[in-house]
């Protein structure tokens, strides 16, 4: 899955993709390197990001669903608005990508009406209420992978009591959302556990850039985390990880070195098939 941010203030690459050329651009070219699925959103997901009125979303993604279908790649709709993900679905989008827990059975409702998927990430609260990524009290779960498989769990049942078939559903554990860098590094180092818990369900997860890479890695170098041009090396080495534990899509900016990474790994375990 590639990433179209439509947003002047994403923690990477904000504001890069606001015009409709450079918008464009980007959809042939994440589709040219290797995307099967892109991932289009109009409103930020960083720490304290406000929310953007549905109708500015859909103002903000204009014609980018079509542009993705129109490629061949499947389009997703990154959005907690059910406003937005009707006017995403109406133009193709057969996966909506939610990064709140809270509106499931709303969401499910318009995917099951358009055949489209339906992401479940993991999180807890809103945007606004984060002061930074990879930073929460570290006594905040139990045991994070049993938390957060329950919390998952109940937010699916919302959405397939709506109609929704269970295989239409997908989990991502939300790294870096309301988890600390030690919480998400446990995720994705059980993530064969988070599976098995789930009953085989498909996972996505997202390592891209992400704070809690930077922060893992600065831990064993001991030095100061990267800033998020400086965590492809991160990013790649997490990605192949999530994906030998289980990963069934992965979410990025930098489609073909992980493409080329993904593609080295499989030869690997070819060869020892």
């Amino acid at each position: 899955m590639g990433i179209v941010n439509r947003t002047p203030d994403s923690f990477f690459d904000g504001g890069s993709f606001l015009e409709d050329t450079a918008a464009r651009a980007r959809v042939e070219q994440l589709v040219c390197d290797g995307a099967d699925i892109v991932d289009v959103g109009a409103e930020s997901t960083r720490p304290g990001g406000a929310q953007v009125h549905p109708q500015e979303q859909i103002d903000r993604i204009g014609d980018a669903i079509s542009w993705v279908c129109a490629s061949g790649a499947i389009a997703s709709v990154d959005t907690t608005s059910p406003e937005v993900a009707e006017y995403a679905a109406g133009l193709g989008a057969r996966m909506i990508n939610s990064v709140s827990l809270e509106p499931a059975a709303e969401l499910a409702r318009i995917a099951e009406r358009h055949g489209a998927d339906l992401v479940l990430t993991h999180c807890r609260g809103s945007m606004e209420d984060m002061a930074d990524f990879s930073a929460y009290d570290e006594d905040a779960y139990d045991d994070v992978v049993v938390d957060v498989v329950r919390e998952w769990c109940l937010a699916a049942e919302a959405a397939e009591a709506t109609g929704l078939a269970r295989d239409k559903i997908v989990f991502d554990p939300g790294l870096g959302f309301a988890k600390n860098s030690s919480q998400s590094l446990q995720l994705c180092a059980r993530l064969a556990e988070l599976k098995r818990r789930l009953g085989g369900r498909r996972i996505l997860v997202g390592t891209s850039r992400k704070s809690y890479v930077a922060k893992t890695v600065a831990e064993m170098l001991a030095t100061e985390p990267a800033a998020p041009a400086e965590r492809l090396a991160g990013t790649i080495a997490a990605t192949v990880d999530c994906v030998r534990r289980g990963a069934d899509i992965v979410r990025v900016h930098d489609v073909k070195p992980i493409r080329q990474a993904l593609a080295y790994n499989e030869a690997v375990e070819a060869c020892c098939v």
